[in-house]
Order: structure tokens, then sequence, then C-alpha cells
């Protein structure tokens, strides 16, 4: 299964239309939150033979969809969450900590505009970054893909624009 991990798009699609162009196709589009309004757009771009998940972020006022979700993907628990809530943006400790307590070997969020991928411990720590705002050193846009099967380890690369 290959999957597209983004965050952080404040309503501008123009990154993510290149990326489904250029670097698809994807099985599943994970939006790890601040869409600003529009996931129906997001869920558009993507075709329909790409499913999506998605959380709201910290500017994500009026939406309904869920603030978390859990995922089962090749056999592994995914937390999918925005991060604002576990204080991501001093460090993912927290978040990491809440992942394992509820038995996820894998949480995915944003909120921090910083890609990363933290393997250490028992859990693996997944951040996007930024497709229109990247806030680390350099200020290139970033994503995330993750391969999946069955019975092997998940990979996962950050990809810049």
């Amino acid at each position: 299964m290959r999957i597209l991990i983004i965050s952080d798009t404040h309503r501008y699609h123009e990154p993510l239309e290149g990326i489904l162009k250029n670097d698809g196709p994807f099985d599943l589009l994970i939006h790890c939150g601040d869409l600003e309004g529009e996931e129906d757009q997001i869920d558009r771009l993507t075709g329909p033979t790409c499913a999506c998940v998605m959380v709201p972020g910290n500017n994500d006022f009026f939406c309904t969809l869920p603030r978390e979700r859990v995922l089962k993907i090749a056999g592994l628990k995914i937390l999918v969450t925005h991060g604002h809530n576990y204080y991501v943006s001093m460090d993912p400790s927290i978040l990491k900590s809440e992942a394992y307590d509820r038995g996820m070997d894998i949480v995915m969020f944003g909120h921090t505009h910083k890609p990363l991928i933290d393997e250490s411990g028992p859990v693996i720590a997944i951040n996007p970054g930024s497709l229109t705002y990247p806030r680390q050193n350099g200020r290139r846009p970033s994503y995330i893909v993750m391969e999946a099967e069955e019975g092997r380890a998940p990979s996962f690369e950050i990809r810049y624009l």
C-alpha cells in the first residue's frame, strides 16, 4: 500500500495537485489537519481510487471531522491527530506516550510545519511538515510517502518540493 501523508495545507492546493500528478498514484491520503474547510476539495483532487483520511487542526474551527482517527493498515495500529492538544510544538514525547498507552504502533501528526520521522522507542512518530508554510531550516514544502505491506516493516520517506 502506498500512502501520501500531508498536513497544514491551509487552503492552498497547488502543491498537492503536483504531488498527485507527478508522484502518484497513491492508495490512501492522510491529512493531519489544518484543512481550513477544504475537505471536499482535497477529496475531489485525490480521485475515486485514493481514499482520504483527514482530521481537523487548530485552524479548522467549524470542522465536523473527528479530532483523531485510529487506522489499521497492514497490521499496524495508527493514530492520526493534528497534535496541538499534545504540545507537539515543544516535543512529540507526550503524544508518543499517549499513542503507546493506547496500543499504537505509529502516530501521525502535523501542527509544527516541520517534517519528522522519529523511529526511536516503541512508537514511530511521523510529521509530514507543511506543503504551504514550512518552518524547518531551508523552508522547503514537505510531505511523506509511506509504503506498508502486511508482514513487513513500514517505510517512510520525507520528500520535498
